[in-house]
């Protein structure tokens, strides 16, 4: 592939920005603050970047309260149901090199769904776009079976074994079988393990050196304390969590991956510029528009806020390729966010959000485990609606 001397500038002017010395908004300490206070979060990092470069780069409070250790620009997370942003991205890598396609059924690649059966009885036939939009109605795991696995191929027996949830493609319904069942063909197709073709396809490309399933030891060293909050004494107390090793938990689509606010931001940053970085190309313009906008149908309500505590707001949403689209902003944590942006939390509070008509993305990691709605916190809100407003000053 040839590049003009314009880009080769420009990819080099971009890996130099995210090594700068860290750049910060106004506003955003401030922001945080009140959360710090009054122990909602022990600590955070935020980062805020456009397509050239960082805007925003702050630590904020302690990675672990017990032994003061402070919040690092390298430190990691836990980042939960970010993973399958990346998920999306390899699913839709193998689509741009022709090795498979969306609309194939689930069936070719994994054979055991051919006899599963929908709710009516029928022929289920899922098709690899209903399983990472979550209109599948595919059943989940048993959990206490789900943790005897140790590789992806272990979970297809359960998810044949757990009955449908509804018909394909009538309901939005957040499905981690689904997702998992992605991954899992991304390791029949390519013929690596879902890390190994994470790894070698996006984390060394991206020089993401602190982005794995499976912690290191120095890595180790680096990770968050989690934490949940106390309803009783309002305090906060750390989770008990032990990373696995290799071989120990099957590398999911789902969840499990660890990561930093720097690394996740490389990626975004890689979204931003309509799927290229650092003169390499990882996502067609083809593949970019259907992870980035709503695969699912237009009067089907989708994402976390659809209950009265959230404002019924599940139209305002609409579910790309393994990530949420704002299709319509609302007031409260999408209201400074245009629409068409897109992203996806994480359950211990991690958010990463892309707002292609600002060409801005918006990193929040943080630890906490028990919010009641980790994509509807205030520490989410209050993060971007403080970058937001520094970016239009400036």
């Amino acid at each position: 592939m040839k590049f003009t001397l314009r880009s080769l500038v420009l990819t080099s002017v971009l890996t130099a920005a995210l090594s700068a010395a860290d750049p910060r908004l106004s506003g955003i300490t401030a922001a945080l603050q009140p959360a710090l206070d009054e122990k909602e979060i022990a600590g955070a990092v935020t980062l805020v970047i456009s397509r050239e470069k960082v805007l925003h780069f702050e630590t904020h409070g302690f990675a672990d309260l017990a032994t003061q250790r402070a919040m690092t620009p390298d430190t990691m997370f836990n980042i939960m149901s970010m993973t399958k942003l990346m998920t999306a991205t390899a699913v839709l890598m193998l689509q741009d090199e022709g090795k498979l396609k969306l609309t194939d059924p689930v069936a070719k690649y994994i054979p055991a769904f051919a006899t599963l059966k929908s709710p009516s009885g029928q022929p289920a036939n899922l098709t690899l776009l209903q399983i990472l939009t979550h209109i599948s109605g595919l059943g989940e795991a048993s959990a206490a079976a789900a943790r005897e696995a140790r590789t992806l191929a272990d979970l297809v027996p359960l998810w044949i074994a757990a009955p449908m949830q509804n018909e394909p493609g009538v309901k939005w319904r957040y499905c981690q079988s689904g997702i998992n069942a992605a991954a899992r063909i991304v390791e029949i197709v390519s013929g690596k393990s879902f890390d190994e073709f994470l790894h070698t396809r996006l984390f060394v490309p991206l020089d993401l050196k602190h982005t794995t399933y499976y912690p290191s030891a120095e890595q180790l060293t680096y990770l968050a304390t989690a934490y949940t909050k106390n309803k009783t004494t309002g305090t906060l107390e750390a989770v008990p969590a032990s990373p696995p090793a290799r071989g120990t938990r099957p590398p999911t689509g789902n969840a499990g991956l660890y990561s930093s606010a720097h690394d996740y931001a490389r990626f975004c940053q890689m979204l931003l510029n309509g799927g290229t970085f650092n003169g390499q190309r990882y996502l067609s313009p083809v593949a970019l528009k259907l992870l980035c906008t709503s695969q699912t149908p237009a009067d089907m309500p989708t994402g976390f806020f659809q209950n009265d505590t959230y404002g019924q707001r599940g139209t305002n949403y609409g579910w790309g390729i393994g990530t949420c689209i704002l299709k319509v902003p609302h007031p409260g944590v999408a209201a400074m966010l245009a629409p068409g942006s897109y992203g996806h939390g994480g359950a211990w509070g991690t958010q990463a959000w892309v707002d292609p008509v600002r060409g801005v993305a918006y990193i929040l990691m943080v630890q906490r485990t028990n919010f009641p709605n980790s994509d509807a916190s205030d520490v989410r809100r209050a993060f971007q609606k403080a970058a937001a407003d520094a970016i239009d000053v400036n």
